[in-house]
């Protein structure tokens, strides 16, 4: 039986969160071909919940506006 610490658990949860994070920004920039690095850290510094919300609405979004919009309204 493999014993997860808490720590452990951490980084796993961690490195899920990054793998997410670099997923939805493959689809922003393709989906936009290509976006600033204004933009890219207002995604790096999204929650979990909010990069999987993000990835539900970005087949929404119809131009950058929509997604600058999408991203006000997360603070």
């Amino acid at each position: 039986m493999e014993i997860v610490t808490s720590w452990m658990q951490k980084e796993i949860e961690q490195g899920i969160e990054q793998g997410e994070q670099k997923i939805v920004k493959k689809l922003v920039k393709r989906r936009f071909n290509n976006i600033d690095s204004a933009l890219e850290s207002r995604i790096d510094s999204l929650s979990l919940e909010q990069i999987e919300n993000l990835a539900d609405a970005i087949f929404d979004f119809q131009s950058l506006e929509d997604l600058i919009n999408w991203l006000d309204q997360q603070n």
